[in-house]
């Protein structure tokens, strides 16, 4: 019989949060091993190499903060970095920090115990090796667990076929190619954009377009990075007072005390300037009231019409469904003019719906599309999805999956009452559910780490949220939702639960008043936690 080994903390994931946690619960002298299912470190920009993926924050707001030395070192190349450097940069962190010789890579974790009478969480690993440990802590992703779609006939496909979060590691060559991607959502906004600069033909299957809008990306010049470097500082200190964690912040002015004049001329300045300017530096109103949504509407709704060449294809690219900024807005380079290009063909599924795929291609109910290659930008089961893939049972075998048949239910998205010392970075209800995630990850982890150390320094041995607690800040989350105009098709919102209710996966509270709630709970012993 193999030896179960046995450590202080498991840590599942090996991506920014994971590598973070394992940094910290080092420096309080924690025996800690991560489990990782892939290959090398990086997470997210580990798995998603396909063309075109890169940052949608601003690179410099992006990194960690925690270390002088790797800000010093490391230098940004564009303001929007690609995934290329995204992953050098994590491997450069893991050497940095000597992360790999606590992370055992090719893991795949199948199952979760707690065991009450031990006080242990037992993780089994696809293979069967098992270890033990007194804290558990999930960093496995908000965007992690892919969804390939449910068409007759996808395993018939001949040609060559991934979903963009599995691309593989060696150079695919797509020129000249008879290409198709189905899905059209910041996954598959990027990569459009790239395949269409090389593929003989591009058949692009829209179920419904996104509302998108300009990255504005370039290179850093010497000059920025010089400023940069100076600015960490404040970079960050913006970042943690932003609603989002990003550099962008509403505006301070109330929508209807500024003349129409100047919104528009506003709209214009944050159309042009960089990344989510346009729907996080703008008025909080257009995410609340349907006129100032219904006005920026217009506006972006106006800029597709100017780019796209042909009116009956920027209609079909143009939401009917849902305003601007009711979902996360894909930010593009190019991707309009795409479709004035000889080699691109849009295809809006609600019009010619796909039957099935075939060997050769795909088979919608008007047309016929012989592919060579067939790309998936198909989205993913988000927050809840990776939970749903592990067997995660808590005291008294409780099935995590079954407790959040109707939604989840957390404690500050850190915590699950009946699962003791089991902590969730970035879990449901958290504030880095929706988020420039690294920004409030340093803070998940970062409260996670002291309040194991207080345990530590008290001789607490298990610490677990009170029912009521999760009641409570689960009631807060879906509060902080009302009066916002948020689709109910946006990956953040559970349509799929078993009372047919949808729920809100994040928390969309702000992250100042998150991080406010939490050190708040920290200050007051962890007010809401039972620690014995």
């Amino acid at each position: 019989m193999s030896t179960i080994e046995q450590f202080d903390a498991i840590v599942i994931g090996a991506g920014i949060a994971g590598m973070y946690q394992l940094h910290r619960l080092r420096k309080l002298g924690m025996t800690v091993r991560v489990f990782e299912t892939g290959d090398g470190v990086g997470g997210t920009w580990y798995w998603n190499r396909y063309p075109g993926a890169r940052f949608d924050s601003e690179s410099y707001s992006y990194g960690y903060s925690f270390s002088e030395e790797i800000l010093k070192e490391w230098k940004w190349k564009e303001h929007f970095s690609p995934q290329p450097d995204n992953e050098r940069y994590l491997n450069f962190v893991a050497d940095k920090l000597d992360l790999r010789r606590d992370i055992q890579f090719n893991s795949r974790v199948t199952t979760a115990r707690y065991l009450e009478d031990d006080n242990l969480w037992e993780v089994e690993l696809e293979g069967g090796q098992r270890a033990r440990a007194r804290f558990l802590i999930t960093a496995i992703g908000v965007l992690s667990a892919y969804n390939l779609p449910r068409i007759e006939g996808i395993d018939s496909f001949k040609g060559q076929s991934w979903h963009t979060a599995r691309w593989p590691k060696t150079p695919v060559d797509l020129k000249g190619k008879r290409v198709g991607v189905i899905g059209t959502g910041a996954t598959g906004v990027q990569t459009i954009q790239e395949v269409a600069k090389v593929a003989g033909q591009l058949s692009v299957f829209q179920l419904d377009p996104n509302w998108c809008a300009p990255l504005n990306n370039g290179p850093i010049t010497d000059e920025e990075q010089a400023d940069i470097q100076r600015r960490y500082p404040e970079i960050f200190q913006a970042c943690a007072t932003s609603f989002g964690g990003f550099v962008h912040n509403f505006q301070s002015r109330p929508f209807a005390e500024v003349p129409k004049e100047e919104r528009l001329k506003l709209y214009e300045e944050l159309y042009e300037a960089r990344g989510f300017s346009i729907w996080l530096g703008n008025f909080m109103e257009t995410l609340m009231d349907p006129a100032a949504n219904a006005e920026i509407t217009e506006f972006i709704s106006n800029k597709i019409r100017a780019r796209v060449k042909d009116p009956v294809t920027a209609d079909k690219l143009i939401p009917k469904t849902h305003g601007f900024g009711t979902k996360r807005v894909p930010m593009e380079t190019n991707y309009y003019e795409v479709y004035n290009q000889d080699n691109v063909e849009l295809v809006h599924l609600p019009d010619n719906p796909i039957e099935r795929i075939t060997p050769s291609g795909v088979k919608t109910r008007d047309s016929e599309y012989p592919l060579d290659v067939l790309i998936f930008a198909t989205g993913f089961d988000a927050v809840t999805g990776a939970f749903k893939r592990i067997d995660i049972r808590g005291r008294g075998g409780q099935k995590l999956t079954e407790k959040w048949k109707n939604g989840p239910e957390t404690y500050l998205g850190l915590q699950i009452s009946g699962f003791p010392n089991l902590f969730t970075l970035v879990g449901p209800h958290n504030a880095a559910s929706f988020c420039n995630i690294p920004r409030c990850i340093e803070q998940n982890v970062d409260w996670v780490s002291d309040c194991i150390g207080h345990m530590l320094k008290a001789g607490k041995e298990r610490i677990e949220t009170t029912a009521e607690a999760e009641r409570e800040w689960t009631r807060h989350a879906y509060e902080v939702t009302q009066g916002l105009l948020f689709s109910n098709d946006a990956w953040f919102i559970d349509t799929e639960t078993a009372d047919g209710i949808p729920r809100f996966l994040v928390y969309i509270g702000g992250t100042p008043n998150y991080r406010m709630k939490c050190d708040e709970v920290a200050a007051k012993g962890y007010e809401g936690f039972v620690l014995r």
